[in-house]
């Protein structure tokens, strides 16, 4: 029966979420049950491919990351996949109306990471944010507007400025993995060998932008999406004032976390913030 294959492929990508990502699963639960799953379906795909590109070093990177996006090409061209990953995804792209563009805007993003080390312009750093940051933003906002066109365009800007404070923010928590064992450099005009306060602080400045831009957005969103997605900005934003209050120098050397009691924490007051109807 097709209909039991596509509950075990909406069980795989809840799996993968839970598994993967502790804070990104705890603010998904705060979604409305009618959007959750797809929310699930999304992670689980664009999960999925940044694996192939960061983590699977003993194999053929290059040759698995095409067979996923032929897969992902059929998938959307038959409207089925026996990869149950994306089998849920396709769902969630024709049962929202979620364009190609974001999707092969991400997939031209984690190609780059096959290839790619060093983002020295502004122009190229601000690219690959799009490509693997921003559209994942603007395709979770058409879940949490069920296709609305006009309210998704409304918040489009929003949604994009959170995706980019998230990722920049990983990028700086990361600083060290990216830069010794996958010999990256994300942020342009920014020495890394000697990442200093000020350099530390500029960054910092530049997500905080993003950040207040976005969070323009969450107070627009839907009854059954916002407080989703308060808790995550407000465990990303909770990772920032961390990384703010870790010198450079242990930037570098650490990974810096937001331990898991500190998470439930973060969840308890969002949602005390939210029925008191205090996320204004």
């Amino acid at each position: 029966m097709k209909e039991l294959f596509d509950i075990v492929s909406k069980k795989c990508s809840k799996n993968v979420t839970e598994t993967y990502s502790t804070s990104f699963s705890l603010a998904t639960r705060m979604l409305g049950p009618s959007i959750r799953q797809d929310i699930y379906n999304i992670y689980g795909f664009v999960r999925f491919a940044d694996e192939i590109v960061d983590s699977f070093h003993d194999y053929d990177k290059e040759t698995l990351f095409k067979r996923f996006e032929n897969a992902l090409e059929e998938a959307l061209q038959d409207r089925i996949s026996l990869n149950p990953i994306l089998n849920s995804f396709q769902e969630t792209v024709f049962k929202y109306n979620i364009d190609k563009d974001l999707i092969d805007a991400f997939m031209s993003s984690m190609r780059l990471d096959l290839t790619k080390s060093v983002y020295s312009t502004t122009e190229e750093f601000n690219g690959y944010i799009y490509g693997s940051a921003d559209v994942v933003g603007l395709m979770c906002l058409k879940v949490f507007v069920k296709g609305d066109a006009d309210k998704y365009n409304q918040l489009k800007e929003p949604a994009m400025n959170l995706g980019s404070a998230f990722q920049k923010v990983n990028f700086l928590r990361d600083l060290k993995e990216d830069f010794e064992n996958l010999s990256r450099t994300y942020f342009p005009n920014t020495n890394l060998n000697a990442l200093d306060e000020d350099s530390k602080e500029k960054i910092i400045q530049e997500i905080e932008e993003n950040f207040n831009r976005g969070y323009l957005g969450i107070l627009q969103l839907p009854h059954d999406s916002k407080l989703g997605v308060f808790v995550a900005y407000r465990y990303y934003k909770r990772l920032l004032k961390k990384l703010q209050q870790t010198p450079a120098t242990e930037i570098k050397n650490a990974r810096i976390r937001v331990p898991n009691v500190e998470k439930i924490g973060l969840l308890t007051r969002s949602y005390v913030k939210y029925q008191l109807n205090l996320v204004k």
